[in-house]
């Protein structure tokens, strides 16, 4: 005769029902079917909980773009604006430059004419020429140097060239007008006649392959 331990495994082994009572209704598949629903509701709260994790994975990094956007749209908005009070007298002081380069030419004469008239005349000029150039500074205002200097694409306009053998090739020989920055904006090119020396380069150049042939 089998005893109650060897019956309860032998149950177990044979997966069948040891309920005593075979009219009510088996505990032993409902505590089964229960686990399995549990164990079925565990995983979809865990698939449910991994969908959330994701979701809340990109809605951060689409918060951190446009935040990243935002900061850098602000930096663009305050750069304008920089620039903006920076260079709002542009148009003002290059209008100005141009009476600047008339008091120049103006002054100038002095340089033909030592005349004690025209000096006389001119003092005066050469007192508002002053001043008025220091304020011009005041507001940012400085003259590119370009004479004896190497030609500078980025200051300076090449309106004619030289050929000086004393003078080194594309150094600055003349300024024809001079150039300005506003602050460290070029807002007018110096313009000026550049010393060129190529041409006696090349002559020699060919000389010497004759030799060598």
């Amino acid at each position: 005769m089998e005893t109650k331990e060897e019956e309860v495994k032998d149950t177990l082994e044979n997966h069948e029902c040891n309920c005593k009572d075979k009219d009510k209704a088996c505990e032993c598949k409902d505590k089964s079917k229960k686990k399995d629903k549990h164990h079925e509701e565990i995983k979809k709260l865990k698939e449910e909980l991994a969908s959330k994790d994701k979701e809340i994975s990109e809605l951060n990094d689409k918060i951190r773009y446009h935040q990243a956007e935002l900061i850098n749209y602000r930096k663009r908005k305050e750069e304008e604006v920089t620039n903006r009070l920076k260079y709002a007298n542009q148009d003002l002081i290059s209008e100005l430059i141009l009476i600047l380069d008339n008091f120049e030419r103006a002054i100038r004469l002095d340089d033909n004419d030592l005349s004690d008239e025209l000096s006389k005349f001119l003092k005066g000029f050469k007192m508002m020429y002053a001043s008025f150039d220091d304020v011009l500074k005041k507001y940012g205002l400085e003259e590119i140097e370009a004479e004896h200097k190497e030609f500078d694409p980025n200051t300076m306009d090449a309106l004619m060239t030289d050929n000086d053998k004393d003078f080194k090739d594309g150094e600055v020989l003349e300024v024809l007008l001079k150039g300005y920055r506003l602050k460290d904006r070029v807002i007018r090119p110096a313009s000026v006649r550049v010393n060129k020396l190529e041409e006696e380069n090349n002559d020699n150049n060919e000389e010497g392959e004759d030799i060598n042939e």
